[in-house]
């Protein structure tokens, strides 16, 4: 089974179709690590198209809660809180109401997904070595798929020993060497200082992680925010990916 792995879409209309574009052919189903909106000029359009793929499982990301009004803005920098308040005034309903449906974390034959950690979901960032060994310790089965960080890594626990690992990008990764911390990277928003969209593909029958990475046009997706007065901060770090 190929499972088309994506998370932190943020909104960005333009990033999430370059990234179905480039996967197509190459999954049976998707899971979807959270944060759909926040941040960027299309959270309608985002959350209409993530509902509408074939074989989906679709967590719920702290913005995502923020959005819907679950989570206190004050958790947030100020300029997340800003573009937060203008999402909460552009989401329809029926967006609304798909957000709200959503689970923070799931099981699914095995293999733990959350958006943030499997300890605390909507706020935990595993980014070190150190965070990443305590957490092996609040799932059971040999992969957990995290977001929520927009940065792509591999966490290897090896015995008593964790590692941090990145995968090439376009290759097979083999993940059959002990239990896995998985993460995609960002479509919407990487933070790896490469800005184009990051998704991975998991193969469960070969145990292998393929990470991609690919380009988009910012331009497209700077213009919309701009249309909408979104925060200068957002727009020019696309260009960067930080």
């Amino acid at each position: 089974m190929r499972i088309l792995i994506i998370a932190d879409i943020h909104a960005n209309l333009t990033a999430l179709e370059a990234v179905l574009t480039h996967a197509q052919g190459t999954f049976d189903m998707v899971w979807c690590l959270g944060d759909l909106v926040g941040y960027g000029p299309e959270p309608n359009a985002c959350v209409q198209r993530i509902r509408a793929l074939d074989k989906l499982v679709c967590l719920s990301g702290n913005h995502d809660r923020a959005a819907i009004g679950k989570m206190d803005l004050n958790t947030f920098n100020p300029v997340a809180a800003t573009a937060l308040r203008w999402t909460q005034m552009a989401l329809l309903s029926e967006s609304r109401d798909y957000l709200n449906k959503l689970p923070s974390m799931q099981v699914i034959n095995g293999t733990m997904i959350a958006h943030g950690s499997p300890r605390q979901p909507y706020f935990e960032y595993i980014s070190d070595t150190a965070l990443a060994r305590k957490m092996f310790g609040h799932f059971t089965g040999a992969i957990c798929l995290i977001g929520h960080t927009h940065i792509a890594c591999v966490f290897q626990q090896s015995g008593n020993r964790c590692h941090k690992l990145i995968a090439p990008t376009g290759k097979s990764f083999s993940i059959n060497a002990g239990r896995y911390i998985l993460n995609p990277g960002a479509v919407g928003q990487p933070r790896d200082q490469n800005p184009q969209a990051a998704y991975a593909i998991l193969d469960l029958s070969t145990d292998s992680w393929v990470q991609q990475r690919v380009p988009y046009n910012i331009t497209e997706t700077q213009r919309r925010m701009r249309r909408y007065e979104l925060p200068e901060t957002l727009i020019t770090r696309l260009d960067l990916g930080v």
